[in-house]
């Protein structure tokens, strides 16, 4: 089944985001206050530019799968994210369905 337009844009945000906190993970050494990162929130509302404060394994550990996104409590989409973690400053989602097929096949480190 084919994702609706709307849908569609808003998991290519993700996966825009997604893009944006890979480079903050590579250059995480120069960033890191008290073992802390501010990854961006990797929903896919257009207007969020919420920081989510994560260590660099974590963030690692939810990169190891390539249907899966940090994003802050509240902005899952239950349309296409079902949650598999939950932590007080953000949640850990899987794209299910189309989405999640088509976020393995975008996902940078595959």
């Amino acid at each position: 089944m084919a994702l609706s337009q709307q849908k569609e844009r808003s998991v290519r945000n993700e996966w825009l985001f997604r893009e944006v906190n890979e480079r903050i993970s590579e250059v995480s050494p120069d960033f890191e206050v008290r073992g802390l990162l501010e990854f961006l929130c990797e929903c896919g509302q257009e207007e969020c530019l919420e920081t989510l404060p994560m260590t660099r394994s974590d963030y690692e550990r939810v990169r190891a799968e390539g249907d899966r996104f940090v994003v802050k409590p509240g902005h899952q989409d239950p349309a296409v994210d079902r949650v598999v973690e939950e932590h007080p400053d953000f949640l850990v989602v899987m794209k299910v369905g189309q989405a999640g097929q088509e976020s393995e096949e975008h996902d940078p480190r595959s």
